[in-house]
């Protein structure tokens, strides 16, 4: 599995530049579930790692030559979905990426704390297609994903 997600999201690079939704005020409680979420991550998550080609497609800055960026991370199986959230390692950055794993697509959401979304894409494997979220779609799916990890940062 580690090797399929790595694969898609190495597609993630074609459409990067697409995917950068134009910045915008985000509602009080959502940057507050996201901080709240980035500590209960560095706090409680496990260590991990965020490959250089998600890294570089995300716009994660990265060391010359790293191969990986140090994350603390936490997933979470229902069925035929898994879902991933991770922060940096390193306090120098301040990120939260979202994943979100089906059989048919896998849905990734760049955030930062103190300004929400910033990326949003979808990946269908089966198409070999990495496609960016339109703004409305993308905040909608975002909030749910805030919605769900704040509910297991505070039930986990």
């Amino acid at each position: 599995m580690r090797g399929l997600l790595l694969a898609v999201l190495g597609l993630i690079s074609i459409a990067v530049s697409a995917a950068n939704p134009a910045p915008r005020a985000e509602p009080a409680a959502e940057v507050g579930n996201l901080s709240t979420i980035a500590g209960w991550l560095r706090t409680n998550g496990r260590e991990g790692f965020i490959g250089a080609d998600v890294a570089d497609a995300m716009g994660i800055a990265r060391g010359l030559g790293e191969e990986m960026v140090a994350a603390r991370q936490r997933g979470f199986r229902n069925d035929a979905e898994l879902r991933v959230a991770q922060v940096s390692a390193d306090d120098a950055q301040d990120f939260i990426l979202f994943m979100v794993q089906r059989p048919e697509d896998v849905y990734f959401y760049l955030s930062t704390p103190g300004g929400g979304l910033q990326r949003a894409f979808v990946s269908i494997p089966s198409k070999n297609l990495v496609v960016p979220l339109s703004r409305g779609e993308a905040e909608l799916r975002f909030r749910n994903e805030v919605m769900y990890w704040k509910d297991r940062s505070i039930n986990p």
